[in-house]
């Protein structure tokens, strides 16, 4: 195991891809794709955006978990070693200021969002448990209910503060516990048990959907393009969704990579990461819309796709109930992955920066994030007229989690994959670039040029497209 400044490193490369694709792998795949999937028709948007995964993210993907293995500290530590061996400024270590500041404000919301999930949890867990006491445990989920007092469930718990509370405080809690635990002993154990579970969970209920829901027509719909729906704003939310997933422009991966033993192959370990996160994205498509099409609802429900269509979905299917509880203990798992890879960013940030505990950094920064949460989910009732950055356009109408998520989406993930695309294509020293990553001259040169031309270029879009929407009519879904 490789010592880094924080002292802790990963056992295994299997224990880092394990953990970097939990990482990658959140609400962004199982909740956010097929969303976005469905509100921008479907194929022409799915290869859009695979074609943006390995042609923007995975040079991004590499890059991060180069400047993490070089530097083996903290996302600002790692960048300014770097900087100094490729004898440019330190300065660029602000980049790694940013993406621990934009890490540490979504894990505040990611955490509010999850808490919704857990509240779903325990809605299905109930429901089931009442089926199997009358003696039916495969009837349908929410049984006899409507689709409006399904949907109600959500408003509902948006009217009700203090169980959102709980939930975020349960959510972040159970994140705080896993991160102050360690490396090996925190993070690492989580993926190792987490990751097979989702794997298990995502196989299982695909299988259903496909037995049960109309999977031809979501095949159709999933990878049948019809061109004519690729608008610039269906190609900047493609390009916007390949960042999002992969976990790109928050340091999580920086930060992951510092943990990397000596040896480990840095090019094969990225595209590993890049297939499996675009797998759970497409796999999700055909575990959702099978079911979706399969009752006869609209695809392109947009965020409520999976918080009330789906519960809906769900109450006409055979073993509902069972169904609906195991899909969103799967959304779960991958929200606290996810959520996990967030909160370490700023841990790591101060233990190698300010000299911290793990367990005081963790407490610190986790304590913080709950505390923004409660700003967050207060804004759907108690203070649903604050509007914090009403001066700015883009966010005038936008309460605290809307702007957050929007302030991070738009503005600081692109930003934050925008330097490091500069920084690594142009300012990092070409033979310990060539060094590191181990990629032959051929393999090495396009590489190269796909992240200091092609992705600066994309990069640079989405953040001129989220500041400015009217440049392609209408805000990027970010």
């Amino acid at each position: 195991m490789v010592a880094t400044s924080t002292g802790e490193g990963w056992s295994s490369r299997s224990a880092f891809i394990l953990a970097a694709i939990g990482a990658a792998v959140g609400l962004g795949n199982l909740w956010r794709f097929p969303t976005l999937a469905g509100e921008s028709g479907g194929g022409a948007f799915v290869i859009f955006y695979l074609g943006c995964v390995f042609l923007l993210g995975l040079p991004l993907l590499l890059a991060e978990i180069f400047i993490g293995r070089a530097g083996q500290t903290d996302a600002i530590g790692s960048i300014r070693r770097v900087a100094k061996e490729s004898r440019v400024s330190r300065g660029w270590a602000s980049v790694g200021a940013l993406g621990a500041l934009a890490a540490f404000l979504i894990v505040s919301f990611y955490s509010v969002v999850a808490g919704w999930v857990l509240y779903y949890v325990g809605v299905f867990a109930g429901d089931f448990v009442s089926a199997v006491a009358a003696g039916d445990p495969f009837r349908g989920a929410l049984q006899g209910q409507s689709q409006d007092e399904i949907a109600n469930r959500l408003t509902n718990l948006f009217a009700s503060p203090g169980l959102l509370i709980a939930m975020h405080f349960a959510f972040m809690g159970l994140t705080l516990f896993i991160v102050a635990r360690g490396v090996s002993g925190g993070i690492e154990k989580a993926a190792t048990w987490l990751m097979p579970a989702f794997f298990l969970l995502l196989t299982g209920i695909t299988i259903y959907g496909a037995v049960v829901g109309d999977v031809s027509e979501a095949a159709a719909f999933l990878f049948t393009p019809d061109w004519s729906r690729l608008t610039p704003d269906v190609m900047n939310s493609a390009l916007g969704q390949a960042l999002f997933s992969l976990s790109l422009g928050v340091a999580g991966i920086i930060t992951y990579g510092s943990y990397i033993r000596e040896g480990t192959p840095l090019a094969s370990t990225a595209v590993i990461i890049a297939v499996a996160d675009s797998a759970v994205a497409l796999i999700a498509g055909m575990m959702i819309f099978p079911i979706v099409f399969f009752v006869g609802l609209d695809p392109a429900a947009g965020p409520t796709l999976v918080f009330q269509t789906l519960p809906f979905a769900f109450e006409a299917m055979p073993a509902g109930s069972l169904i609906g509880l195991l899909f969103f203990v799967l959304v779960l798992v991958a929200a606290v992955t996810s959520s996990i890879s967030l909160l370490e960013v700023p841990t790591a940030f101060g233990i190698g920066e300010l000299g911290w505990s793990r367990t005081m950094s963790s407490l610190i920064f986790g304590g913080g994030a709950f505390l923004i949460g409660i700003a967050c989910l207060l804004g759907y009732n108690v203070w649903s007229d604050v509007r914090p950055l009403s001066f700015w356009p883009i966010f005038a109408d936008t309460d605290i989690l809307d702007t957050v998520d929007g302030f991070t989406g738009k503005i600081m993930l692109p930003l934050g994959a925008l330097l490091v695309s500069i920084f690594v294509g142009w300012k990092a020293d070409r033979r310990l670039l060539q060094a590191a990553t181990e990629l032959s001259g051929p393999m090495f040169a396009v590489w190269r040029f796909l992240l200091a031309w092609l992705c600066p270029i994309a990069v640079a879009l989405i953040l001129l497209t989220g500041l400015f929407p009217s440049i392609l009519g209408s805000a990027p879904q970010l």
